[in-house]
């Protein structure tokens, strides 16, 4: 198998084109018609790209991808008929990694997909991973996911945001403005919501939350990872 590709597509006859191609290719597909959908096999079939149209009924693509983004790595192909300047710029800044116009050559989308595949494998093999471990967890900067051996914690966007930040400072007492200002790049907004966050997060890594071993509090002054000894 070349690797599993979920397609988000409401156009049936278009999505079964594609999934014929692709699959003749070797790849695993799976097809949706909603972002919604999309969102469920993302978190149970996990596949290794998205092919994504942008007009869906209920969430567009766009917002799916922002949705997804900065807390899901995968990489995602933008097939839409919107082809204007500013809605390829929307789709690249937003994190998508490539963009075709339809109507396309279903032949030269295969070739999208394995160069993207291509792409994303050689990045893996040759580049090392900027990875922070922290008991049976292992947070991956890169591919902003946290697992636990090899099961994956969801997490959300400001739940990964606040954990990334406090690893980035072991050790170290940050307070709440420290932390809302490097979280949500803002100096102003209401600190309270961090220890909103670092509640969900203490629920999510920790096996004791009402005495978390990983998130301390430092009492009047802020939150501190703390990184066990060994035994």
């Amino acid at each position: 198998m070349q690797g599993k590709i979920l397609i988000i597509e409401d156009v049936k006859e278009l999505a079964d084109l594609i999934a014929l191609y692709l699959t003749r290719e070797g790849f695993e597909i799976r097809a949706v018609k909603s972002a919604e959908d999309g969102f469920v096999l993302l978190e149970e079939w996990k596949p290794e790209l998205i092919i994504l149209d942008i007009n869906l009924p209920g969430m567009d693509g766009f917002e799916f991808l922002q949705k997804i983004r900065p807390g899901n790595g995968v990489p995602v192909l933008i097939v839409s008929a919107r082809d204007s300047d500013e809605d390829l710029i929307s789709g690249l800044s937003g994190g998508a990694d490539e963009f075709v116009t339809k109507p396309f050559s279903p032949k030269v989308l295969v070739a999208r997909v394995r160069a993207l595949f291509r792409r994303v494998r050689d990045y893996e093999e040759k580049e090392p991973r900027r990875v922070f471990r922290f008991g049976p967890f292992v947070l991956d900067y890169d591919a902003c996911i946290l697992k636990k051996a090899d099961l994956r914690i969801p997490l959300s966007n400001r739940e990964y945001g606040c954990l990334a930040y406090l690893t980035e400072h072991p050790g170290r007492t940050l307070n709440p403005e420290t932390i809302y200002a490097g979280v949500w790049n803002n100096p102003y907004g209401d600190l309270t919501t961090v220890a909103v966050y670092i509640q969900r997060l203490r629920k999510k890594i920790e096996d004791d939350p009402a005495n978390p071993v990983y998130i301390r509090t430092v009492f009047g002054m802020g939150y501190c990872f703390n990184l066990p000894e060994a035994p």
